[in-house]
């Protein structure tokens, strides 16, 4: 029942939101709501016996398709991410005034549901509904509290979002009507024998909607413009949490279900993912606003996630896991700063910033952590991730994987130097009068601080808590 209660309390509280039309209750509902899944996610996940993690149960009979909700390892520990990222958000946030706060918070609610949804499903016709379920939220919430450009954005996020997830359920019908049973269930699609031409093609399908989501090189380009016109609330559930769709959906669906194509294209997909880290950290060093930067800084990142999971081997692998959680920790960091900045300044261009750190040194304290795990400095969370995934892209070609390389030192340029442009040099009229963040951020940003350094001294716990979907992606292998 656990899986049942992470999806049931956001997209019940998420619906009576939209009847709460003042500001301060919308926010207080909506951040409660959050606690109360925060809670019954570390008590689902790390005290109750694993039959409680699963629930199955009537639900299109006729179609093959029942309601069938299960969290391994990796399921665990993105529900676990997905749980902690929201009242963090919605804390850091909190002084943030929008226009019909009811309906802002109740469609990032119902967002949370279907992330939740689509990382516990295990039935092909369920996880597309809660796929799209996370994603037409985030449609409306781009849409109508975006930036000045968001009609034209969202209209382009629209059509890649769009067309990937009919590629993805075109893909997911062609596999149903070649079950024995005609069934959507996760294990009969595991169990389908499909010639090499058929599986290459249908292959490509699934990909093509799960590279979109990630996003890869070079289906990327909605994404930066989609970060820099979204709230910044919204982005960090788009970049923190919501890219994680991409990526897990890779390893639960297309790995297992392709394993030959998987194996066949792998060189393909692992080109266009290092060409992506490169391109992505290149136009990083060129950018003037720090969301845009944070854009394709991310683009990098996943790059790297997506190259180590085609690498095929358990060290590349582990680190894909723990860095979907870490990754997701420390762009949410930075996010809340871009926000901070945002909000108290009036820019986001580094041209207009500097000297940041003399007004505001707990401020200028927690970004240089947030900065340094972002280019994977030894200690911090990132390090063991990247360490990991590199190690495994090293084992299955070392020139790719120095080609790859190169971007951690791309990543310390533009990092440091937007470090370096944000606190350092002399205030400018838009820093002369800034103040220090406020206590509810500085509580966020401390958290988020602790988490990066911890799990960078001790990473051990994410790695046993997927450990099982590493073994049982290994034994498919």
């Amino acid at each position: 029942m656990i899986p049942v209660l992470l999806i049931l309390i956001p997209l019940i509280t998420g619906l009576v939101s939209f009847f709460l039309n003042h500001s301060n209750t919308a926010k207080s509902w909506a951040l409660l709501s959050s606690f109360i899944t925060l809670t019954v996610a570390i008590a689902g996940i790390f005290f109750y016996p694993s039959q409680q993690l699963a629930f199955d149960s009537a639900w299109l009979p006729d179609l093959g398709s029942r309601f069938s909700l299960s969290m391994d390892g990796m399921g665990k520990m993105l529900c676990l991410l997905t749980a902690v990222s929201f009242p963090l958000i919605f804390g850091a946030t909190y002084k943030n005034q929008y226009k019909n706060p009811g309906g802002f918070y109740g469609l990032m609610l119902l967002t949370q549901a279907g992330l939740i949804g689509v990382f516990v499903a295990t039935d092909a016709l369920l996880f597309y509904f809660f796929w799209e379920l996370a994603l037409v939220p985030v449609y409306f919430l781009c849409s109508l509290w975006g930036g000045e450009k968001r009609i034209a954005v969202t209209f382009k996020f629209f059509i890649y979002t769009f067309i990937g997830s009919l590629l993805m359920l075109v893909g997911i019908l062609y596999l149903y009507f070649h079950t024995p049973d005609h069934s959507f269930a996760l294990r009969s699609f595991y169990n389908i024998k499909l010639a090499a031409k058929q599986e290459g093609f249908i292959f490509w399908l699934f990909f093509i909607a799960f590279a979109i989501k990630m996003p890869v090189f070079p289906f990327h380009t909605w994404q930066p413009d989609a970060y820099e016109q979204s709230p910044t609330s919204t982005t960090m559930v788009l970049s923190g949490i919501m890219v994680k769709m991409g990526i897990f959906a890779v390893v639960r669906w297309l790995l297992p279900v392709f394993p030959n194509a998987s194996v066949q294209f792998a060189n393909i997909i692992i080109i266009l993912s290092v060409t992506g880290m490169l391109y992505a950290s290149l136009i990083a060093i060129r950018q003037d606003d720090i969301k845009r930067l944070i854009a394709y800084s991310s683009i990098a990142h996943i790059g790297l996630m997506c190259a180590a999971m085609f690498s095929h081997n358990k060290t590349g692998m582990e680190g894909v896991m723990i860095q979907m959680f870490n990754h997701g920790i420390n762009v949410i960091g930075l996010w809340i700063i871009a926000d901070v900045i945002e909000q108290q300044l009036g820019t986001r261009k580094f041209s207009e910033l500097g000297g940041l750190a003399q007004k505001a040194p707990v401020l200028a304290i927690l970004l240089v952590i947030m900065a340094l795990a972002n280019i994977a400095l030894p200690l911090t969370n990132a390090f063991i991730g990247e360490f990991l995934m590199f190690n495994g892209l090293f084992q299955y070609n070392m020139w790719m994987a120095a080609v790859a390389g190169i971007s951690v030192i791309l990543a310390a340029v533009y990092t440091l130097n937007m470090v370096q442009k944000i606190l350092y040099g002399h205030t400018v009229a838009a820093t002369e009068n800034a103040v220090d963040i406020s206590s509810n951020v500085q509580w966020v940003l401390v958290v988020l601080a602790i988490m990066v350094i911890a799990l960078g001294v001790y990473p051990q716990p994410l790695i046993n808590l997927t450990k099982d979907t590493v073994n049982a992606i290994m034994v498919n292998r």
